[in-house]
């Protein structure tokens, strides 16, 4: 498989496991820290193509920043395009880790669905 782009964030024990799966999978990842080097507007879009639930589903919904900015009720309301600028301005935001690749579009750490996407099984 071609080299995966993983948004985590250190402090993370989700993003802490998910990277040992990887490993533990000897799957060939390029780590990046999302607070520094948030997801790019195209690379939000493509995860939204790639995610079912919407566009709440890229929100770190249980951040702080994420109640602080009222998102829950400013969310449903919110374009789109204004939406994936707020995440791509504020990695603290987006839901992680954030995983893109050719083929692969996974937020969030859920080892079936990692096994499935991305071992084949």
């Amino acid at each position: 498989m071609s080299r995966l782009t993983v948004y985590v964030y250190g402090k993370c024990s989700t993003c802490r496991d998910a990277l040992k799966w990887l490993k533990a999978h000897g799957v060939a990842c390029v780590e990046k820290p999302i607070k520094e080097t948030p997801p790019t507007v195209p690379e939000l879009k493509a995860m939204l193509a790639g995610q079912p639930g919407g566009l709440r589903r890229l929100f770190n919904t249980s951040g702080i920043e994420y109640r602080a900015l009222g998102l829950a009720q400013k969310l449903p309301a919110m374009p789109v395009d204004e939406a994936l600028r707020l995440l791509a301005g504020n990695g603290m935001l987006v839901k992680r880790p954030f995983v893109l690749g050719p083929g692969v579009a996974l937020v969030g750490f859920d080892e079936k669905k990692w096994k499935d996407t991305l071992l084949g099984k």
